[in-house]
C-alpha cells in the first residue's frame, strides 16, 4: 500500500456566503455579508471583515506587530466596549504580499479575545489548533531528530538540509541571535549549501557600520516585521546593499523574518533562493510553522552559551567550567599546588573619598585591566576581587592539580608569575603616562609558592569558589611587605627558591601571623 503523499502548504480565500457577525461584552463590533474566509493549512478557518463593516471607534491600535512570510507584517488592535478591554483582539495586514492581496484593508478576529463569532445564525465553530504538525515532514524532523544535534551549526546544517530535502529551494541561511556578553553583540550562523554553516561573533562595534545599519536585520531587530524581496522580478525594489549584491550573483528570492525566544528576546533568520520562481507559498509556510518549535532549540544553545560566558566572566575560566560540569557541592574542594598571586590598590581609602565616584570606578577598572588582565594572559585563574585586592592562582601540574590548564613544573609556575607582573607594571607605566593629570595608579604584588585548597564554600543560599589555607594568607602578608619596604614587587623564599630568573634580596623579616622570619625578595 503505497503511503499518502504530503499535501503542500497553501493559503485559499473564499467569500462567506452568508452573514457574519462579531459581539463583545453585548455590542456588535463587526457586521458584514461581504466577509472573506481564509483557509491555511494546518489552521482552522479564520474570517476576514471589511473595515468598513467594523466599528473601527471601539479598536485603537497598539504597538504589537507580527509577521508571516507570505501575507506580510500584520498590525494589532485593542478592542474596549462599555469598560471591557480585549488587549490585541484583532489584527489586519495594512501592506500585504501579493499572496495575500485579498485581505487588503480587512480585519480579523481572535475567537478567544471577542464573546462570539457568528457563521449565520449559528455560533462558528473555530478550533483551538489546526491539523497535525507531522503533515509536514520539516516538523516531523524538528520533533523527531532535531533534539538530538549536540551544537548551533549542526543544527542548522541539518535543518536547511532538511528544508531541501523538502522540496524548499535555499540556498543560503543566516540567523543571528543577540548575545549577552561584554565584547560580543550578536552570534551569527551562516549557511551556504556549498560549505555547510559557520559561526562568526560580531563585536559591538558593527552597530556603527553601514553593513549593519543599512541591512533588513537592523531593521527587524527594531521591531519593523519582516523583509521579502523577489529579486528575480523586475520591478523589485533594491532598497538594501544585501539584496543589491544577491541580484548581481542572480538570486532569484530573498527572505528575512523574525523569531522570538520564550523570554522575547528579538532574532533573525534570512534565506536566500536561487530557483527560478524562488519560494513559493507552500515553501514559506512549512517553514514559517515551525520556525517557534525551531527557535526553541536555538534558545537552548544560546542560554547555555551566555551561562557560559558569565560563569566564566564572574568566577574565572576553570571556575566556570566546574560549576556547569556540576560540582557545586556545598563544601566540594580540592588541594592545588600552586603560586598564589595577590595584589592590592595603594592609597584606595584616600582616592574613593578624594575623587568623583564615576572617576574612581573608571581608574579602579584601570587598574584591573592591567593586573587581572596580566594574569590571565600568562595563564593564570583570577578568583577574586576583593575590594580593590585581586586574589588569584598559577596552578602547578600533578595529582594536585585537578583538571586545571597548569604550568608542567613549579619553576614554570613561578616563570609565569613574574611575567604577569612585569606586564602589570608595564601596563599601569602606560596607563598613567596616558592620564598625565590623573591621579597615578600605585599598587603591590605579593607573590608565594605553596598548597592552597580550592573549594566551594559559604552558605548553601550563597557560595563562592575561592582558595583558603596558610599559603593564602602568607600571600596577602608577603603583598602586605610591598608598602612597608616601598617595593612594587614582593616575593616569599619560597617562590624565590623555584623561580629560575634573578631577584634581588630585601632581606630577611617576620609576616604578621607567620611563624618565623624569612627572606624576601624583588624584581631586580
Amino acid at each position: 500500500m503505497k503511503g499518502r503523499q504530503e499535501q503542500g502548504y497553501e493559503i485559499r480565500f473564499e467569500r462567506n456566503p452568508r452573514r457574519a457577525r462579531v459581539e463583545f461584552n453585548g455590542a456588535a463590533v463587526a457586521d458584514s455579508s461581504r466577509v472573506l474566509v481564509l483557509h491555511e493549512t494546518r489552521h482552522p478557518p479564520v474570517f476576514y471583515f471589511p473595515r468598513a463593516d467594523v466599528r473601527l471607534e471601539l479598536f485603537e491600535k497598539t504597538a504589537q506587530t507580527t509577521h508571516c512570510p507570505f501575507k506580510g507584517d500584520a498590525s494589532y488592535w485593542t478592542l474596549k466596549v462599555g469598560g471591557e478591554r480585549s488587549e490585541n483582539a484583532a489584527w489586519s495586514y495594512d501592506d500585504p504580499y501579493d499572496d495575500a492581496g485579498s485581505i487588503r484593508g480587512y480585519l480579523a478576529f481572535y475567537p478567544s479575545r471577542v464573546s462570539a463569532i457568528y457563521d449565520g445564525e449559528d455560533e462558528a465553530p473555530h478550533l483551538e489548533g489546526g491539523a497535525s504538525l507531522h503533515a509536514n515532514s520539516i516538523a516531523g524532523w524538528l520533533l523527531a531528530d532535531a533534539w538530538r544535534i549536540g551544537g548551533e551549526e549542526e543544527l542548522m546544517n541539518q535543518f536547511c538540509r532538511c528544508l531541501q530535502k523538502a522540496g524548499v529551494p535555499v540556498s543560503r541561511m543566516t540567523i543571528i541571535i543577540p548575545a549577552l556578553h561584554p565584547q560580543v553583540f550578536a552570534t551569527v550562523l551562516v549557511w551556504r549549501d556549498d560549505a555547510g554553516a559557520r559561526t562568526i561573533h560580531e563585536p559591538h562595534d558593527i552597530l556603527h557600520t553601514p553593513r549593519f545599519k543599512d541591512s533588513p536585520f537592523a531593521l527587524i531587530l527594531r521591531g519593523a516585521g519582516g523583509v521579502r524581496r523577489r529579486i528575480e522580478h523586475p520591478d523589485t525594489k533594491l532598497d538594501f546593499p544585501v539584496v543589491r549584491d544577491l541580484k548581481a550573483e542572480n538570486a532569484t528570492d530573498y527572505v528575512a523574518m523574525p523569531f522570538r525566544f520564550s523570554d522575547g528576546q528579538m532574532n533573525v533568520m534570512s534565506m536566500t533562493s536561487f530557483a527560478p520562481g524562488g519560494f513559493s507559498t507552500d515553501h514559506l509556510g512549512r517553514v514559517f510553522e515551525v520556525l517557534p518549535g525551531l527557535a526553541r532549540f536555538f534558545e537552548v544553545f544560546a542560554q547555555r552559551r551566555t551561562a557560559m560566558t558569565l560563569l566564566k566572566t564572574y568566577l574565572g575560566h576553570h571556575t566556570g567550567d566546574r560549576v556547569l560540569a556540576g560540582q557545586v557541592k556545598h563544601g566540594d574542594g580540592e588541594h592545588i599546588h600552586s603560586v598564589i598571586w595577590f595584589s592590592d590598590l595603594r592609597g584606595s581609602t584616600m582616592l574613593s573619598k578624594s575623587m568623583a565616584k564615576d572617576d574612581y570606578l573608571v581608574m579602579l577598572n584601570r587598574y584591573f585591566d592591567c593586573l587581572a588582565g596580566a594574569v590571565i594572559k600568562q595563564g593564570g585563574e583570577v578568583l577574586r576581587f576583593i575590594g580593590d585586592a585581586v586574589l588569584a592562582i598559577f596552578p602547578i601540574a600533578g595529582a594536585s592539580a585537578g583538571h586545571w590548564t597548569s604550568a608542567a613544573d613549579p619553576a614554570e609556575a613561578c616563570r609565569r608569575a613574574i611575567e604577569a607582573a612585569n606586564l602589570a607594571c608595564q601596563c599601569v607605566d602606560e596607563t598613567n603616562r596616558a592620564q598625565p593629570g590623573a591621579t597615578p595608579i600605585r599598587f603591590g604584588i605579593g607573590l608565594h609558592l605553596g598548597e592552597v585548597t580550592y573549594g566551594n564554600i559559604g552558605v548553601r543560599e550563597r557560595l563562592e569558589f575561592t582558595v583558603i589555607g596558610g599559603s593564602a594568607n602568607e600571600a596577602a602578608r608577603v603583598e602586605s611587605m610591598c608598602k612597608a619596604l616601598g617595593k612594587t614587587v614582593v616575593v616569599s623564599s619560597a617562590f624565590a627558591k623555584s623561580y629560575q630568573g634573578k631577584l634581588a634580596s630585601l632581606g630577611r623579616h617576620e609576616l604578621k601571623d607567620v611563624e618565623g622570619s624569612q627572606e624576601l625578595f624583588t624584581l631586580p
